[in-house]
């Protein structure tokens, strides 16, 4: 008997990132939930999981930094994205009124996602490790005067209710999630590469970078900047963009690009999710 794939998240079971796992594996995987995306990496390259799913981004607040930087740290790589409708709840103990609510508890993230409904709300946000684990710890504490921002699967799979759906600020509330293995994958058809990279700061050093990208007409799909540890005032810049190592453009234009940056990491190719925002699902 095949054993089923062992797929790390953050989290505890109910969280977004296990939906996510599900998404890109299928129903049929074991779930394994690390405290911290600092065990999700390291459960991956240390051989207890086989995949890993983080989540990297979200169109609302933005870039999940600690990933980017778990990124470097692991010889880890990309091998799919997902981008997911993130659709928040508020959820209490069966039987509270919205207006007992004195505290919301929910990941930095899903309260910075929910700022101003929560401040109509006139109710202080208070910080977790996780959404599911919110819940969690509510019902667990009987905490009746308290609500938990997560999604609608870890309020029925903790015997809890839902006061409010859509609880976000936007409704055009995606995150992007990626697969993480320890070996790399080379995708078929359309196809995203993520890599970061460095170089000495003089003028003209990511002009000359990006031109490289640019001269062979590959589209970029992100570019973010992030402090290079260890050195004040010195950036290491993360893309990604259209394409695949496996076609000749692409291995050129990251050639031309080691040959002006002082570093340069592949985190991988892999197929390249569609725009459910643009598509409608």
């Amino acid at each position: 008997m095949v054993s089923a794939l062992r797929v790390a998240f953050q989290g505890d079971h109910g969280a977004y990132s296990e939906d996510a796992a599900r998404a890109l594996f299928g129903q049929d995987i074991e779930t394994v939930p690390c405290a911290t995306f600092d065990g999700v990496f390291a459960a991956v390259e240390g051989g207890d999981c086989d995949h890993g799913v983080v989540p990297v981004e979200n169109s609302l607040a933005g870039s999940i930094h600690r990933n980017y930087d778990l990124l470097l740290e692991h010889s880890l790589h990309i091998i799919a994205e997902h981008n997911m409708r993130i659709a928040h709840c508020l959820i209490a103990h069966p039987g509270v009124e919205i207006g007992e609510i004195r505290r919301v508890y929910s990941h930095p993230q899903a309260l910075a996602q929910c700022e101003h409904s929560l401040r109509e709300l006139g109710v202080p946000g208070i910080t977790t490790e996780d959404t599911a684990g919110s819940v969690k710890f509510i019902q667990e504490q009987g905490l009746r005067d308290a609500a938990a921002i997560a999604s609608e699967r870890a309020a029925a799979l903790y015997g809890m209710a839902i006061l409010r759906r859509d609880f976000e600020d936007e409704k055009t509330n995606y995150t992007r999630f990626i697969a993480l293995a320890r070996e790399p994958v080379m995708p078929e058809g359309e196809a995203k590469t993520s890599l970061a990279f460095a170089g000495n700061n003089v003028p003209g050093l990511l002009f000359r970078c990006l031109s490289a990208f640019a001269l062979r007409d590959i589209d970029l799909t992100k570019i973010e900047s992030r402090p290079l540890r260890g050195v004040p005032w010195e950036y290491i810049f993360y893309l990604d963009f259209a394409g695949s190592l496996a076609e000749g453009r692409c291995q050129r234009a990251v050639e031309q690009l080691r040959e002006m940056a002082t570093f340069v990491q592949v985190f991988g190719s892999y197929p390249r999710a569609r725009a459910a925002w643009v598509e409608g699902s």
